[in-house]
């Protein structure tokens, strides 16, 4: 029997995968272009493309709208408009990665919304504090995200069916609830919170950078964002290797459902009025915003990152259209072929192995 191969503290038999060994890697040019280009198909250069296509948009709107796209005040609106979206997009990043996925979060959103401007929610909070109605709208978010995740979870529903009762059934029960009117916020104070500005930045902005934050730590620096990878990656591996795949996929859901609870208290506080039409089709522009940022639809690889540039890059170009007094159809064709580049880049450049989160 031949003896291993021996330098330094690499030791091991010729590679049977195909792939070269340490001792057969390539010298000079070919071992730097490999190395360009394993940065290049990883979570960097994935980045550094949506860098570039926001900053494309951004000489676009400069070149086309001129002064009044240039200002520091529409780099603010352009924010404030990408911050409800955004704040969801980060709990269906998640998800996404994880192999799943919630067509509900709208519905949710706008359960939220309802539920929270209740008139005994209202009342609630006139004889206490206005932190009620953002408590109730939180734990109506979460509590449809645990829902979603029992049932697919332990109830072995497909996540599409599941998500897509929900989207049905929430949406519904917000209109029974609100009587198909609008409930109008009551509470001075909340709405003086969530139109404030903290040096020059609207609070809403404020929430947004704070969970994107979160989700960043979350599945960059801990346990379960390492789990939620894996199980994304090959969810059959993960069980065997002790992941309660189950439980965690759950949370993952209740994560996802308190994220839209949050961008339920934002929109409650943009339009001082909660609504059965609030999110409607907001999925759409979430998995939207997730899938142009980079992560697989299939799951096993995604950035927190990617989605926030995802999100700014659709904002910044819904801004651009405002700007030069183009339609919403026209915005939507763009949107469209915008998905469409960014669903065929993902099979060009996604590689079986080589995810990375």
């Amino acid at each position: 029997m031949s003896e291993p191969v021996t330098t330094g503290d690499l030791v091991g038999p010729p590679s049977s995968t195909g792939a070269r060994s340490p001792l057969e890697a390539p010298s000079g040019r070919d071992g730097e272009k490999s190395g360009l280009q394993k940065i290049m198909s990883g979570s960097v250069g994935r980045n550094l493309g949506l860098v570039l296509a926001l900053l494309v948009l951004v000489v676009v709107g400069a070149v086309t709208a001129g002064e009044s796209f240039t200002t520091l005040s529409n780099a603010l609106v352009i924010l404030r408009q990408a911050s409800i979206i955004g704040v969801v997009s980060i709990g269906m990043t998640l998800v996404i990665i994880a192999g799943g996925i919630d067509l509900s979060v709208g519905s949710v959103l706008g359960l939220a919304s309802i539920v929270a401007t209740l008139a005994a929610i209202q009342d609630l909070a006139d004889q206490t504090h206005w932190i009620v109605m953002i408590l109730i709208a939180l734990g109506v978010g979460l509590g449809a995200g645990l829902i979603n995740g029992v049932v697919i979870a332990y109830g072995n529903v497909v996540a599409f069916m599941a998500t897509l009762a929900m989207l049905v059934a929430a949406r519904g029960l917000a209109e029974i609830l609100a009587e198909r009117r609008t409930l109008i916020v009551e509470d001075r104070g909340f709405i003086s919170f969530m139109n404030a500005d903290l040096i020059g930045v609207d609070v809403l902005i404020w929430i947004f950078a704070i969970v994107a934050a979160l989700g960043w730590v979350i599945l960059n620096r801990t346990t379960f964002g390492r789990r939620t990878v894996a199980i994304g990656g090959n969810r059959e591996a993960a069980r065997l290797a002790g992941i309660n795949v189950k439980r965690h996929t759950m949370w993952l859901y209740a994560i996802a459902g308190l994220c839209a609870g949050i961008g339920a208290v934002m929109i409650l506080g943009r339009t001082t009025a909660g609504s059965s039409t609030h999110g409607t089709l907001l999925e759409l522009d979430v998995i939207a915003a997730v899938v142009v940022g980079g992560t697989l639809l299939v799951g096993g690889r995604g950035t927190i990152t990617g989605t926030v540039f995802g999100v700014l890059i659709f904002a910044t170009l819904t801004n651009v259209f405002v700007q030069n007094n183009l339609t919403s159809s026209v915005q939507a064709v763009a949107k469209g072929i915008i998905i469409v580049i960014a669903v065929l880049l993902q099979q060009r450049f996604a590689k079986p192995g080589g995810r990375q989160s």
